[in-house]
Protein backbone atom coordinates (compact mmCIF):
# COMPACT_ATOMS: atom_id res chain seq x y z
CA UNK A 1 0.00 0.00 0.00
CA UNK A 2 1.39 3.19 -1.23
CA UNK A 3 0.03 6.11 1.21
CA UNK A 4 -0.63 9.60 -0.42
CA UNK A 5 2.77 11.81 -0.78
CA UNK A 6 4.90 8.68 -0.07
CA UNK A 7 7.46 7.68 -3.68
CA UNK A 8 7.43 4.71 -5.13
CA UNK A 9 10.95 2.78 -3.98
CA UNK A 10 12.66 2.31 -7.33
CA UNK A 11 13.53 -1.37 -8.30
CA UNK A 12 17.67 -1.90 -7.59
CA UNK A 13 20.13 -2.81 -10.68
CA UNK A 14 23.15 -4.14 -9.44
CA UNK A 15 25.96 -3.99 -11.87
CA UNK A 16 28.84 -5.92 -12.16
CA UNK A 17 32.31 -3.77 -12.96
CA UNK A 18 34.66 -6.08 -14.54
CA UNK A 19 33.80 -6.95 -18.56
CA UNK A 20 30.17 -5.13 -17.92
CA UNK A 21 31.26 -1.53 -17.12
CA UNK A 22 35.04 -2.40 -17.84
CA UNK A 23 37.20 -3.82 -20.38
CA UNK A 24 39.40 -6.13 -18.35
CA UNK A 25 39.78 -8.49 -21.24
CA UNK A 26 41.42 -6.29 -23.52
CA UNK A 27 43.59 -4.56 -21.02
CA UNK A 28 44.89 -8.04 -20.11
CA UNK A 29 45.21 -8.98 -23.12
CA UNK A 30 46.97 -5.93 -24.68
CA UNK A 31 49.27 -6.58 -21.26
CA UNK A 32 50.07 -9.96 -22.20
CA UNK A 33 50.31 -9.56 -25.80
CA UNK A 34 53.22 -7.27 -25.33
CA UNK A 35 54.52 -9.57 -22.62
CA UNK A 36 54.91 -12.47 -24.59
CA UNK A 37 55.14 -10.84 -28.07
CA UNK A 38 51.89 -12.22 -29.29
CA UNK A 39 48.91 -11.22 -31.08
CA UNK A 40 45.77 -12.88 -29.46
CA UNK A 41 42.47 -11.32 -30.04
CA UNK A 42 39.29 -11.10 -27.85
CA UNK A 43 37.91 -13.45 -30.79
CA UNK A 44 40.88 -15.93 -29.48
CA UNK A 45 39.53 -15.18 -26.09
CA UNK A 46 36.47 -16.87 -26.55
CA UNK A 47 35.11 -19.22 -24.15
CA UNK A 48 38.50 -19.08 -22.30
CA UNK A 49 40.02 -16.52 -19.68
CA UNK A 50 43.29 -14.94 -20.11
CA UNK A 51 45.06 -17.72 -18.24
CA UNK A 52 43.98 -19.65 -21.04
CA UNK A 53 45.62 -17.98 -23.64
CA UNK A 54 49.00 -17.60 -21.37
CA UNK A 55 49.73 -20.75 -19.49
CA UNK A 56 53.42 -20.17 -19.19
CA UNK A 57 53.05 -16.91 -18.01
CA UNK A 58 50.31 -17.25 -15.38
CA UNK A 59 53.07 -15.94 -12.72
CA UNK A 60 53.39 -12.52 -14.42
CA UNK A 61 49.99 -11.73 -15.22
CA UNK A 62 48.81 -12.00 -11.79
CA UNK A 63 52.04 -9.99 -10.13
CA UNK A 64 50.60 -7.53 -12.43
CA UNK A 65 46.72 -7.31 -11.80
CA UNK A 66 47.94 -6.88 -8.23
CA UNK A 67 49.40 -3.72 -8.93
CA UNK A 68 47.72 -1.08 -7.24
CA UNK A 69 47.03 1.12 -10.03
CA UNK A 70 46.01 -1.79 -12.99
CA UNK A 71 41.90 -1.41 -12.32
CA UNK A 72 42.30 2.00 -12.91
CA UNK A 73 43.43 1.83 -16.55
CA UNK A 74 40.89 0.08 -17.92
CA UNK A 75 38.59 1.65 -21.26
CA UNK A 76 34.78 2.18 -20.22
CA UNK A 77 32.70 -0.66 -22.25
CA UNK A 78 30.66 1.37 -25.09
CA UNK A 79 27.27 2.51 -24.29
CA UNK A 80 27.81 2.25 -20.60
CA UNK A 81 27.66 5.45 -18.95
CA UNK A 82 24.64 7.02 -21.38
CA UNK A 83 22.61 4.13 -20.61
CA UNK A 84 23.05 3.59 -16.75
CA UNK A 85 22.50 7.58 -16.34
CA UNK A 86 19.37 7.54 -18.39
CA UNK A 87 18.52 4.11 -15.99
CA UNK A 88 19.45 5.66 -13.24
CA UNK A 89 15.92 8.25 -13.48
CA UNK A 90 13.87 4.69 -13.12
CA UNK A 91 15.84 2.19 -11.08
CA UNK A 92 18.13 2.83 -7.82
CA UNK A 93 21.72 1.77 -9.69
CA UNK A 94 24.26 -0.30 -7.20
CA UNK A 95 27.91 -1.53 -8.22
CA UNK A 96 28.74 -4.85 -7.19
CA UNK A 97 32.19 -5.94 -7.95
CA UNK A 98 34.25 -9.19 -6.84
CA UNK A 99 36.99 -7.87 -5.39
CA UNK A 100 38.37 -10.25 -2.99
CA UNK A 101 40.57 -12.31 -4.84
CA UNK A 102 42.44 -9.01 -5.64
CA UNK A 103 41.77 -6.53 -3.00
CA UNK A 104 45.01 -4.11 -4.04
CA UNK A 105 41.95 -3.05 -6.63
CA UNK A 106 39.47 -1.64 -4.10
CA UNK A 107 41.23 1.93 -4.26
CA UNK A 108 41.54 1.43 -7.88
CA UNK A 109 37.77 0.56 -8.86
CA UNK A 110 36.65 3.10 -6.57
CA UNK A 111 38.23 5.97 -8.41
CA UNK A 112 37.96 4.43 -11.74
CA UNK A 113 33.99 4.32 -10.67
CA UNK A 114 34.12 7.56 -9.71
CA UNK A 115 35.52 9.33 -12.45
CA UNK A 116 33.79 7.52 -15.16
CA UNK A 117 30.45 7.32 -13.39
CA UNK A 118 30.31 10.31 -11.28
CA UNK A 119 26.29 10.36 -11.20
CA UNK A 120 26.40 6.94 -9.10
CA UNK A 121 26.21 7.10 -5.63
CA UNK A 122 29.43 5.63 -3.96
CA UNK A 123 27.48 4.71 -0.94
CA UNK A 124 25.68 1.49 -3.17
CA UNK A 125 29.73 0.39 -4.13
CA UNK A 126 29.83 -2.92 -3.26
CA UNK A 127 33.05 -4.84 -2.95
CA UNK A 128 32.15 -8.19 -2.28
CA UNK A 129 32.92 -12.08 -3.01
CA UNK A 130 29.96 -13.70 -3.80
CA UNK A 131 27.26 -11.93 -5.40
CA UNK A 132 24.22 -14.07 -3.55
CA UNK A 133 24.53 -11.08 -0.75
CA UNK A 134 23.62 -8.03 -2.85
CA UNK A 135 20.19 -7.01 -2.01
CA UNK A 136 18.69 -6.06 -5.43
CA UNK A 137 16.17 -6.92 -7.94
CA UNK A 138 18.66 -7.65 -11.11
CA UNK A 139 22.21 -8.24 -11.46
CA UNK A 140 23.88 -7.23 -14.76
CA UNK A 141 27.24 -10.04 -14.65
CA UNK A 142 29.45 -11.58 -17.00
CA UNK A 143 30.03 -14.34 -14.78
CA UNK A 144 27.73 -17.80 -14.53
CA UNK A 145 28.78 -18.28 -11.45
CA UNK A 146 27.48 -14.96 -9.52
CA UNK A 147 24.00 -14.74 -11.70
CA UNK A 148 23.41 -18.68 -10.82
CA UNK A 149 24.38 -17.47 -6.66
CA UNK A 150 22.53 -14.32 -7.36
CA UNK A 151 18.56 -14.79 -5.27
CA UNK A 152 17.10 -11.88 -7.97
CA UNK A 153 16.91 -11.72 -11.61
CA UNK A 154 19.93 -12.42 -13.79
CA UNK A 155 21.24 -10.72 -16.66
CA UNK A 156 24.10 -11.98 -18.73
CA UNK A 157 26.26 -9.88 -20.25
CA UNK A 158 27.93 -11.21 -23.15
CA UNK A 159 32.15 -10.97 -22.75
CA UNK A 160 34.81 -13.19 -24.70
CA UNK A 161 34.07 -15.48 -21.71
CA UNK A 162 30.72 -16.26 -21.69
CA UNK A 163 30.08 -16.51 -25.85
CA UNK A 164 29.41 -20.23 -25.98
CA UNK A 165 27.36 -19.97 -22.29
CA UNK A 166 23.57 -20.35 -22.71
CA UNK A 167 21.67 -17.99 -20.64
CA UNK A 168 17.88 -17.06 -20.59
CA UNK A 169 18.64 -13.41 -20.76
CA UNK A 170 21.57 -12.71 -22.32
CA UNK A 171 22.65 -9.14 -23.60
CA UNK A 172 25.37 -8.37 -25.97
CA UNK A 173 25.34 -4.65 -25.84
CA UNK A 174 24.19 -1.82 -23.57
CA UNK A 175 21.78 -0.94 -26.05
CA UNK A 176 19.68 -4.03 -25.53
CA UNK A 177 20.22 -3.85 -21.99
CA UNK A 178 18.44 -0.09 -22.04
CA UNK A 179 15.34 -1.86 -24.21
CA UNK A 180 15.05 -4.52 -21.62
CA UNK A 181 15.10 -2.24 -18.78
CA UNK A 182 12.36 0.32 -19.99
CA UNK A 183 10.56 -2.49 -21.20
CA UNK A 184 10.28 -3.87 -17.51
CA UNK A 185 9.00 -0.39 -16.61
CA UNK A 186 5.65 -1.13 -18.56
CA UNK A 187 5.29 -4.62 -17.17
Amino acid sequence: MVIEGEKKLKKRIAVDMDEVLADFSGTSLKLMNEHVGTNFTKRDLEGKKIMDLFPNDLEYFFEKIQERDYFRTFPVIEGSQEVLHRLSEHYEIMIATAAMEVPNSFDAKYDWLREHFPFLNPSLFVFCGDKKVIHADYLIDDNITQLTSFTGRGVMFEAPNNVHVEYDVKMKNWAEVEHYFLKQLVE
